[in-house]
């Protein structure tokens, strides 16, 4: 058995439902001190929330003249669910006809285990290659993100660490192995919008002025506004209204707040301070007494079909034979961090259909495909 499929199984083992690391980075680490990576850890959070992350990184013979490539991804997975509803124990790595099943496998243990792999093959071929190659990996990605690759794009930003290229190892793949790689994200923006009326005997509206009526055609306003357009890689940005709650219960009282939860995901065309302003000058304009918490998840970021683009293409059509799509679609990823300090990064990795599902598992014959995509990726960028 490969390599590739060995250490996915390993890695599979381990418990990492996050913020836990369960011992994968350990692993990964050893397997890299011996190519020669200086690595380190890192632990941060809170007591209750500790996270793990692992920073490794080996230069090339051009030392810091050389480019500098760095995979990044996460060890950390979410929770089983219903352990009866497996078919296996989810971490207990188990190959069953055509899959590999476990909780991790899609995402996103099967491409940390490419990533390391390929590495290994590639520095075993290439002992004196140009390029630095970096390992970002964190325990952190699956929970509140606060403690893992945010803290650790900080540090290296302190330190001065310089990034040509970044591949994130998030399942991006729909059909196929390679028939999709996400070359940017959306940005997030959260609202919590509070407005503010009289609450009343209902039989008395007089006496009261009831939110959901005032607020009606704002909302109808926000809802029906074209925010903008999009572009090339992004679609118009979308808002949406995810919760709507007022009253006290009871049927026979005029609420005195109304409370809306919506939420922006909003392309390169727009920004948070645009987006902020459009929406409570909407509000303003309907004579709102109002609040609103803002909460921004992350910007948006995008990588044009540049050099890391095209690497990953050229190593997807050589080992698969397709044609791959570049797509910004989908939530958010720890890429919103990491593109703050490298301005080429791109997400790739197997087929997310199981993903976070009840028997996640992942084809056994993508495996070894995918881990030569990363290393044909170092070949093109690195050597």
């Amino acid at each position: 058995m490969s390599a590739a499929i060995e250490l996915t199984k390993a890695l599979i083992a381990c418990r990492s439902v996050t913020p836990a690391d369960g011992g994968c980075q350990d692993l990964i680490a050893d397997r890299l001190k011996e190519l020669g990576f200086h690595t380190e850890s890192v632990v941060s959070g809170p007591d209750h929330f500790q996270v793990t992350n692992l920073w490794a990184i080996k230069k090339g013979s051009l030392g810091d003249a050389g480019k500098v490539l760095m995979f990044a991804g996460h060890t950390d997975v979410v929770p089983t669910g219903p352990l009866e509803k497996w078919d296996s124990d989810p971490f207990t790595p188990t190959i069953r006809g055509d899959y590999l099943y476990g909780r991790g496998a899609a995402d996103m243990k099967t491409s940390l285990a490419g990533f390391v792999v390929a590495t290994e093959e590639f520095i075993t071929s290439n002992p004196d290659h140009a390029g630095t190659i970096a390992f970002l990996i964190t325990s952190d990605e699956e929970g509140p993100a606060n403690d893992g690759t945010v803290i650790m794009c900080e540090r290296l930003k302190e330190h001065g660490q310089r990034l040509d290229y970044c591949v994130i190892g998030e399942p991006t793949s729909v059909n196929r192995l390679g028939d999709m790689i996400k070359n940017g994200r959306r940005g997030s923006l959260s609202g919590k919008l509070h407005v503010k009326g009289i609450q009343a005997h209902i039989a008395y509206p007089h006496l009261g002025e009831n939110p959901i009526h005032l607020a009606a055609p704002a909302i109808q306003a926000l809802v029906s506004t074209e925010w903008d357009k999009g572009n090339t890689y992004f679609q118009p940005t979308s808002f949406q209204i995810s919760n709507i709650h007022a009253g006290t219960g009871a049927n026979n009282v005029i609420p005195g707040e109304l409370t809306i939860d919506f939420n922006f995901r909003f392309s390169t065309e727009s920004t948070p301070e645009q987006l902020r302003e459009r929406v409570e000058s909407v509000l303003k304009s309907a004579g709102l007494k109002f609040e609103i918490d803002w909460v921004l998840g992350g910007s948006p970021f995008i990588t044009g079909d540049e050099a890391l683009a095209c690497a990953l293409r050229n190593a997807i059509q050589a080992e698969t034979g397709i044609t791959t799509e570049l797509s910004t679609t989908g939530g958010t990823s720890d890429g919103r961090f990491i593109a703050k300090i490298c301005s080429q990064v791109v997400e790739f990795g197997p087929i997310n259909a199981t993903s976070h599902k009840i028997n996640e598992s992942v084809f056994v014959e993508d495996i070894v495909p995918l881990k030569n995509i990363y290393k044909r990726v170092l070949e093109e960028l690195i050597t």
